[in-house]
């Protein structure tokens, strides 16, 4: 008995503790949500950043909620300015930021469509963790995570900037996983998730997808796409004690379908 008890506890030790205070940047979206809610579940202390149209219109279930334009330099930097004030501090970030562009060749796509793009997924990480880092290098468990996506190795003709930015979002994590010592930074890479990102993502308008969920689910060994549930374990995981020696590195989640 003694034995299952030693068992239980180091098990318990390996997910975040009670009250570990978590950012999650786009927690409004379909993978946000779930997080938000899974955290919420084990008594993290969660604060919510998203645009302000998505929390209006997705309120989270979080205990702070604060709008923001994650490309807005000035914005980010209020914004940790209130995660800190609010929180006491931070423990951990959770970057979620990011939309595809209109399935288009490079040789047809104009600056301006490859600019939001990569503001929307690179230079939102880059904002986010620079401005938490410094809250981040106070805790004694600091840690990123970052979401990237599989196109950033394996991109797909007419996603491009996607593409780009999320392969650039993988530098910067590994950048910063040498930088930012002791704070750990790492990686979440999904594949296709059934989520309203294939739209344009929660806060922005829609647009036509052109996206074939059906014929991609049948390249998965799992037969489906993920659901943002799937995505939910890996990223606490990383975030938690379980993970305390996992640094710079690249967790992929798709089923099956890419095994780089």
């Amino acid at each position: 008995m003694d034995g299952a008890m030693d068992t239980m506890t180091e098990v318990a030790q390996l997910v975040p503790k009670q009250g570990t205070r978590v950012a999650i940047v786009g927690g409004c979206g379909g993978i946000g949500r779930a997080v938000t809610a899974a955290a919420q579940k084990l008594g993290l202390r969660v604060c919510v950043l998203d645009l302000p149209q998505s929390i209006e219109a997705n309120p989270p279930v979080a205990d702070i909620a604060i709008p923001v334009d994650a490309t807005d330099e000035r914005a980010v930097q209020h914004a940790f300015q209130t995660v800190a004030e609010k929180c006491g501090g931070l423990d951990a970030l959770i970057n979620l930021p990011g939309f595809a562009n209109r399935n288009l060749a490079v040789a047809e796509l104009g600056l301006d469509e490859w600019d939001a793009t990569i503001r929307g997924s690179l230079q939102s990480a880059f904002l986010c963790c620079r401005a938490g880092l410094p809250l981040l290098k106070q805790s004694p468990t600091g840690s990123i995570v970052n979401i990237a996506s599989g196109q950033a190795v394996r991109p797909l003709a007419g996603f491009g900037p996607y593409s780009s930015a999320k392969a650039a979002v993988i530098a910067l994590t590994k950048t910063l996983a040498l930088e930012a010592a002791p704070v750990r930074a790492n990686v979440v890479a999904p594949g296709a998730v059934n989520t309203a990102f294939f739209t344009g993502g929660t806060g922005r308008a829609q647009h036509a997808s052109t996206f074939d969920l059906a014929a991609y689910s049948r390249t998965v060994p799992l037969g489906r796409p993920a659901e943002p549930i799937d995505v939910v374990g890996p990223i606490l995981f990383l975030i938690g004690p379980g993970a305390r020696f996992v640094n710079g590195q690249v967790l992929h989640v798709n089923g099956g379908g890419l095994m780089p």
